[in-house]
């Protein structure tokens, strides 16, 4: 009697086994399929405390999802993942492909390492994988709105139909010379569960309750208008091509807008990429001699934005709120990323980096580029000249106000949309305005200017 095969299915930010190709794949490649998990202290230093502890709860419900069959090692990828094929000697190692730097290097190590066992890649974390998306002549976009037209024409596959029964799965306990690690519990409270159950849950009630309004007012922070599904994405706990089947039957613009946004995430991927260096280095290169604030002042400054006590309610609402639950808005987002590049003219990498300390759902590539938006730097056809308003920008998006007494208590007693401008009914225990943003704002023009030929 022939003995039985096995294949190792490496889970990576596919936390989930429904529309999961690498899982039919590796069923279909062996008798048996080892799920694994690896914990990588590069990226494990790399990453904030509220991320961790989502990763981790995500691979606990993936654990609990299979039955306590998952197998989680602590170590270097191309130490652990061949060590581990060897003990069972798995006759392939299947991944969904990773497109950023780090991972691509990664993924390169260890196919060299496993030798002969051939680590097969299938999917990936976006509805249509960078590098697909292309003009005619081959080249990669360089713009959004052409490169969603191609998008959209170009179309993404169904979703996979997998599940914890698509395979047999082999208990790690059977395997032996292989320690299985335990998964850590940062012990950080989240806003939101993690998980493929939380995911859908989250997706459902959405699509039932918020998809109808969100043209109209998802980029109002008052309002509880998004589907906070960047974080379940960031991990893999649901696909964006489910989303997308979802979204097809809905004709309304609500669902369009919401496609639009998904199509910006595979964007910002394609170009890391086709530009790798774009993660902390300016997209567009001629903006690389801007002068750029540095010194014991700007770090002075730069530590008045991450605490909100900028004087500028909008800003300080949003900063307070990431700095209190690890999430902020995505208009917010902007506003803040704005006002530290144009305002006080510090470096946007300074503010990335920082997000992805705080953020639940910090995307290196959607982070990066998207502070690369606010600063002009990135793909973007001519931006340098955008400079937001903090105060215009929170009376109109948040017209009422809301928003900003919600996480800003300094200022609970002033009414409607005053509380943007307070004016002589600033209270005393609130910061006047740091800067001048007219001044800033002519000041940046100039810097800008100075560069962009």
């Amino acid at each position: 009697m022939a003995s039985s095969t096995t294949a190792l299915l490496w889970f990576r930010r596919d936390l989930r086994l429904a529309d999961l190709p690498p899982l039919a794949d590796a069923a279909d490649a062996a008798d048996q399929v080892l799920a694994v998990f690896v914990l990588d202290p590069t990226l494990t230093k790399s990453s904030g405390a509220r991320r961790l502890q989502f990763l981790h709860d995500a691979l606990r419900a993936l654990d609990d999802d299979l039955g306590g069959r998952l197998l989680v090692v602590r170590g270097k990828p191309e130490n652990q993942i061949p060590r581990i094929a060897k003990a069972v000697s798995a006759t392939s190692v299947h991944v969904s492909e990773d497109f950023l730097p780090y991972g691509r290097r990664r993924d390169e190590k260890v196919s060299d390492a496993l030798g002969d066992t051939e680590l097969v890649g299938h999917g990936s974390p976006y509805a249509v994988s960078p590098g697909q998306v292309t003009k005619n002549d081959g080249t990669p976009y360089k713009v959004f709105t052409p490169y969603f037209r191609a998008w959209q024409e170009r179309g993404w596959h169904s979703p996979a139909t997998t599940s914890a029964k698509t395979a047999t799965w082999l208990d790690p306990d059977d395997v032996s010379g292989v320690s299985r690690a335990s998964i850590p519990d940062e012990g950080v409270e989240l806003i939101l569960p993690a998980g493929e159950k939380a995911a859908r849950k989250r997706w459902s009630e959405f699509l039932d309750e918020g998809i109808t309004g969100y043209a109209d007012d998802r980029d109002r922070p008052d309002l509880d208008a998004g589907s906070r599904m960047s974080s379940y994405l960031k991990y893999g706990n649901i696909h964006p091509r489910t989303l997308l089947a979802d979204l097809a039957g809905r004709r309304g613009e609500g669902a369009k807008a919401y496609a639009r946004e998904l199509a910006f995430r595979d964007f910002y991927a394609d170009v890391v990429y086709h530009w790798p260096r774009s993660t902390w280095h300016n997209w567009n290169r001629n903006f690389d001699d801007i002068p750029l604030d540095d010194g014991a002042d700007a770090k002075k400054r730069f530590e008045a934005w991450t605490k909100g006590e900028t004087g500028y309610p909008i800003v300080d609402a949003g900063m307070r709120q990431l700095s209190e639950t690890g999430f902020m808005h995505n208009r917010v987002r902007m506003v803040v990323a704005s006002f530290l590049v144009k305002d006080l003219h510090l470096p946007w990498w300074w503010g990335a980096q920082y997000f992805l300390d705080q953020l639940i759902d910090g995307d290196m590539a959607s982070n990066q580029h998207g502070w690369q938006w606010a600063a002009g730097t990135g793909t973007d056809a001519a931006p340098y000249f955008r400079v937001f308003n903090p105060t215009t920008q929170g009376q109109r998006f948040d017209p009422q106000g809301d928003y900003v007494r919600r996480w800003v208590p300094e200022l609970a007693e002033i009414a409607g949309k005053s509380v943007h401008d307070p004016g002589d009914d600033r209270p005393s225990d609130y910061p006047a305005p740091m800067v001048d943003h007219k001044a800033e704002r002519r000041e940046a023009l100039d810097r800008y200017g100075t560069v962009s030929g």
